[in-house]
């Protein structure tokens, strides 16, 4: 007796081009959907005004997820130790954590490193908790409140320039930039590190929320290696909670 399914049940490839045709459709008009929402003086002021809604915690600037501070924190050590063991590695002179916040990345890990840490972040009343938290402080250098599409340090100022989870409010023009005006800033030897979430769906997914867009890994090193970096290190931060997105780290340094 045959135990294979009747014809009827096999699948019908004219359906399933349909399907695939509708899910292309559907990507497109989202694309377009995103790039018109970049496009939109409202992408930054609406990400201003949300984050002035923001507590100035370590819960509201992990967006409710307190807990996974501590594997951050130790992802970034691990990190940045290993940049320092590389060949012609940065200096521990002078570091800029760009989108600071409340100064988290600065307390727990940067300061630890460097002789001197400025702090750049649009929202005053998180700049305002750091100044707090890091009164005591000797390596704190200045406290920038800016956006990061502004933000310009002057050419070789900095070791190591550090964005964690802010890139996704700029728009793909405006980090290119960012990323050329950081490459200028460095000193002989000096990288920019990235840390931030990437996605699995090969798409940009927009966040109307907090008005930002989450990249997937190909679209982020696109606009890398337009701005003229290269990646030196790219590594995935392990031990966050099942069902986030995927985070990567990497290590640019100008080509």
């Amino acid at each position: 007796m045959s135990t294979e399914e009747p014809a009827c049940a096999a699948a019908d490839p004219e359906a399933d081009t349909a399907d695939n045709d509708s899910e292309e459709e559907e990507d497109e008009e989202y694309a377009k959907k995103v790039k018109l929402v970049q496009e939109n003086p409202a992408f930054y002021t609406d990400a201003a005004a949300y984050w002035n809604n923001v507590p100035a915690t370590v819960n509201g600037m992990l967006g409710g997820f307190a807990h996974i501070n501590a594997p951050d924190i130790c992802g970034s050590e691990i990190f940045l130790q290993s940049i320092f063991k590389m060949k012609n590695a940065p200096g521990h002179g002078r570091a800029v954590d760009c989108g600071a916040g409340i100064g988290r990345i600065t307390k727990h890990l940067l300061q630890k490193h460097f002789g001197k840490v400025d702090l750049v972040e649009q929202c005053q009343s998180f700049l305002d908790r750091a100044k707090e938290s890091l009164k005591s402080s000797p390596k704190v250098g200045e406290y920038l409140c800016q956006g990061l599409q502004h933000f310009a340090p002057e050419p070789g100022t900095y070791d190591v320039v550090w964005s964690q989870w802010v890139l996704g409010h700029l728009t793909d023009e405006d980090l290119e930039n960012f990323f050329r005006r950081m490459a200028r800033g460095l000193k002989p030897n000096g990288v920019v590190v990235v840390k931030e979430n990437v996605t699995s769906s090969g798409i940009v997914e927009l966040d109307e929320q907090d008005s930002s867009v989450t990249r997937p890994e190909s679209l982020l090193l696109e606009i890398i290696d337009k701005a003229a970096l290269r990646v030196i290190k790219n590594t995935k931060q392990n031990n966050l909670p099942k069902g986030l997105y995927e985070v990567k780290m990497l290590c640019l340094r100008p080509k």
